[in-house]
């Protein structure tokens, strides 16, 4: 329930999920109960986002009085409320399905719900690799929090375990922390007795990249086909999945795609896995959309099979290759069982001997970001002129076309009023002249389906790509920072060199990985660039071509009169 508060100190914003507030300023927080000592809500001047507890009082109103209590928030306490913990509080963080997911014989995701139902009161802001985190306060009955002790604001926390620790981030809720990147980075990530998987990191002539996979393979996606289930009570389209190394097809709902993606995004944090096409609540067996989320998940299939590591993942070799439901649940659930996700992926990671400068490391992580930020605002101007052309060549060059056509119509019907004067092969001709630019007006209205929609959909791709940069970068100047507040921790006598040059050393790693995955971003993008652009061009000159021969035809007709 949302409660009034005022701030007591001034409060500035260091990240784009923290909020400013201003002493004395009335804000409004989203649920009382605050988490590790920060609270959701709102400030007057509508900006959503967190803020530290003890930053503010609650307003509470006396009942039976006119006299207004104000007293600080006990910062970093769930409260009393024992409703507020689930009764099993045993299922980890890491073993989170989303929202709809249930029991192994119908687990039903958003595409399969007849509504979709937003939380008005609780944003959500994008995590590393761009999927939503949930707000502190969540409905979903998997997720549970613990009461973390008082902490007041400052640029880190000494850890109780080891006074010369570096400290930890104030702010859990950034994509460093909740990644587990800082806890890889600060040595608090144990070594397993045994790693079973391995992903290796070479050094090019442009730098680290990922290590090709020994056995690339392509996969088909098609034949989407509506079907049923529970005596046709509920629906849902299934698509054929080939892939190329076993040429043996599985079936699969969005709502496989969709337990794939969520896994890849749990598992790889620090590499850009594709979004998935969007969801639609209404309109979803419709042959458009049906046809649009076939394209766009070939797309995301081809990205995929293209990625040497995302292509590697037991997980998704589970998703191309198990026909059996009996089989489908065991794998399901031992990819949820995977230990080796988030801050123990990094573990995986097969790094080269050569030295890399920090430094230099950074400027080019920067330069990268630089480039990232103008490449997402051009895809993003493209995509609208794009669409725009979309909504004319629908709309306004049909009908203009038609006009046109219906104007030389009304010509020959006029000359054919007066018969003793009128020609015949003129009328037609104009008439048919009228009735060319008809045709081309509908040719104008088919023609975005054969390039404008193909052209938008690789831009959304890329959209989705470029918006998980931010977060994944971010990770990196996070460890950034571990190392020069350990430098500086050493030169003043508080950390042994050994602990430094540990820090340092995992700073590395975290740098080859987001190195090697811009270099991999890179590679694609002039490859889908070049295609996007040749099919363009191609579909642009087949299609004037195809104008011109109407045009020729029409004209030809005039040659005899």
């Amino acid at each position: 329930m949302s409660v009034k508060a005022k701030a007591i100190y001034t409060f500035l914003s260091e990240n784009k999920e923290e909020i400013s507030i201003q002493e004395n300023e009335e804000v409004v927080i989203f649920d009382e109960n605050s988490v590790d000592g920060w609270f959701q809500g709102e400030n007057s001047r509508g900006e959503r986002g967190l803020f530290p507890a003890s930053y503010v009082e609650i307003i509470r109103t006396r009942s039976n009085s006119n006299v207004t209590d104000c007293s600080i928030s006990p910062a970093g306490s769930l409260g009393n409320d024992s409703s507020y913990f689930p009764s099993t509080p045993n299922t980890p963080l890491h073993m989170q399905q989303s929202f709809y997911d249930d029991d192994d014989d119908d687990w039903d995701d958003w595409d399969d719900r007849s509504t979709v139902v937003e939380d008005a009161d609780h944003t959500r802001s994008p995590g590393a690799n761009g999927h939503a985190h949930q707000s502190p306060i969540s409905n979903n009955p998997n997720v549970y929090y613990r009461s973390k002790p008082h902490m007041e604001r400052q640029d880190s926390i000494s850890s109780s375990r080891k006074g010369s620790m570096v400290g930890r981030n104030l702010n859990r809720f950034s994509s460093f922390v909740r990644s587990g990147v800082e806890a890889f980075v600060l040595g608090d990530v144990p070594m397993m007795a045994k790693i079973a998987e391995s992903y290796t990191i070479d050094m090019g002539p442009l730098g680290p990249g990922w290590k090709e996979s020994p056995q690339p393979f392509c996969c088909s996606i098609e034949d989407p086909t509506k079907q049923t289930k529970f005596k046709g009570i509920k629906t849902y389209i299934s698509y054929r999945v080939t892939p190329s190394h076993t040429g043996r097809p599985v079936y699969r709902r969005y709502k496989h795609f969709d337990w794939l993606y969520n896994r890849l995004l749990h598992k790889f944090t620090v590499i850009s896995v594709p979004h998935l096409p969007e969801k639609q609540a209404t309109g979803r067996f419709e042959e458009d959309f049906i046809e649009k989320r076939k394209r766009r998940l070939i797309l995301w299939m081809n990205h995929m099979t293209s990625h040497p590591v995302l292509s590697q993942y037991e997980g998704f070799e589970h998703f191309l290759m198990c026909a059996d439901d009996k089989q489908w649940k065991l794998g399901k659930r031992r990819a949820e069982k995977d230990e080796m996700v988030g801050a123990h992926f990094m573990l995986t990671l097969q790094i080269p001997n050569e030295h890399q400068d920090l430094q230099d490391v950074e400027e080019r992580v920067d330069s990268f970001k630089s480039f990232a930020k103008k490449m997402d605002d051009s895809v993003m101007q493209l995509t609208h002129v794009a669409s725009e052309l979309v909504r004319k060549h629908l709309g306004g060059f049909r009908k203009e076309f038609q006009r046109l056509g219906n104007a030389f119509q009304s010509i020959s019907q006029a000359f054919m009023l007066d018969p003793p004067h009128s020609s015949e092969a003129l009328n037609n001709a104009i008439s048919h002249t009228g009735r060319t630019y008809e045709n081309i007006g509908e040719m104008f209205a088919e023609q975005p389906k054969y390039d404008l929609f193909h052209m938008l959909d690789k831009l959304s791709l890329y959209q989705g790509l470029l918006a998980n940069f931010p977060d994944i970068i971010h990770l990196q100047k996070g460890a950034f920072a571990k190392v020069k507040e350990s430098q500086r921790m050493t030169d003043e006598g508080k950390m042994d060199q050994d602990e430094a040059d540990g820090i340092r050393k995992r700073c590395r790693t975290v740098g080859f990985a987001l190195q090697a995955e811009m270099s991999h971003f890179h590679q694609r993008r002039e490859v889908d660039f070049k295609d996007m652009m040749q099919a363009y061009l191609t579909e642009q000159i087949a299609f004037y071509q195809r104008v011109v021969q109407q045009l020729e035809r029409t004209l030809r007709m005039y040659d005899c009169l």
